[in-house]
């Protein structure tokens, strides 16, 4: 059963215009139910532009996309998304962004904020509730971010260079911290990332897209199973081949693309 289909989808941005500009072109994905896909691929191949298209935050130019068997229209609660730079309220507090989303679907006071809670606390920032967006560090803001998309349950979520923003150290961290939670929760995640490391090492596949206008140009299975722990699977030789394998090819397309897009 798939939670995501695009079937054919194709964006143009400014069709009416003198320079339009064909940044999707006949992408076909299915994503299973409590599946983790990344997709990687050269800047301005269309990745973050399908997965708001998956959001129901642009139109299709033609295709189509359903999400659990219904036509994306719009968006919805069954989909949440977490962006690159937090998007957190600065004049709330951390409770207070977390149970922004459930005061928007009317749950009760009490229930809301004890739903929130329990998703700081799963997040590892318990202790911090009533600290500001302004008193935390990048990490602990993203973790914010995951703790409030989650809290409304969406079937679906959405990852926008969720760590791209983050130093070295604390994206590793927070790698791990989201793969614990996924696993937890097991939620349909579909991931846009420009680290093909990142990609091999979160998700169950990975989606390679062309130079513009992006096309899937293949799909790779990056699951590992067998290993004990992150070390072993980030120093395994089954993990350095399949980061080869897709960084070679996400290269040919940067080449493509040239230093305007690549």
């Amino acid at each position: 059963m798939a939670d995501i289909v695009a079937r054919n989808v194709r964006k143009i941005y400014n069709p009416d215009k003198r320079y339009p500009v064909l940044a999707i072109d006949e992408v076909s994905l299915e994503v299973r139910e409590n599946e983790f896909v990344a997709i990687v691929g050269p800047s301005g191949c269309g990745k973050s532009t399908l997965l708001y298209m998956v959001a129901g935050f642009l139109d299709l130019t033609a295709g189509e996309i359903k999400v659990n068997g219904k036509p994306v229209e719009a968006p919805g609660p069954d989909r949440g998304i977490v962006f690159q730079h937090f998007a957190l309220f600065p004049w709330k507090t951390v409770l207070r962004n977390v149970t922004y989303g459930l005061e928007e679907q009317k749950i009760p006071k009490a229930e809301r904020e004890k739903i929130a809670r329990k998703h700081i606390d799963m997040v590892k920032l318990t202790g911090f509730e009533h600290h500001y967006p302004s008193q935390l560090s990048g990490g602990m803001k993203q973790r914010v971010a995951i703790a409030r998309t989650l809290a409304f349950d969406p079937e679906v979520l959405l990852m926008d260079e969720p760590f791209g923003a983050l130093d070295a150290q604390t994206r590793g961290v927070m790698q791990e911290e989201l793969l614990s939670i996924w696993s937890k929760r097991k939620k349909t995640v579909l991931f846009v990332t420009h680290d093909v490391r990142e990609a091999v090492y979160l998700a169950d596949r990975v989606v390679i897209m062309t130079a513009r206008p992006g096309r899937i140009k293949e799909i790779v299975d990056t699951k590992f199973a067998g290993y004990k722990s992150t070390e072993e699977v980030l120093e395994s030789a089954a993990f350095a081949q399949k980061t080869h394998q897709i960084w070679k090819s996400v290269r040919e397309e940067v080449d493509k693309a040239g230093p305007l897009d690549g």
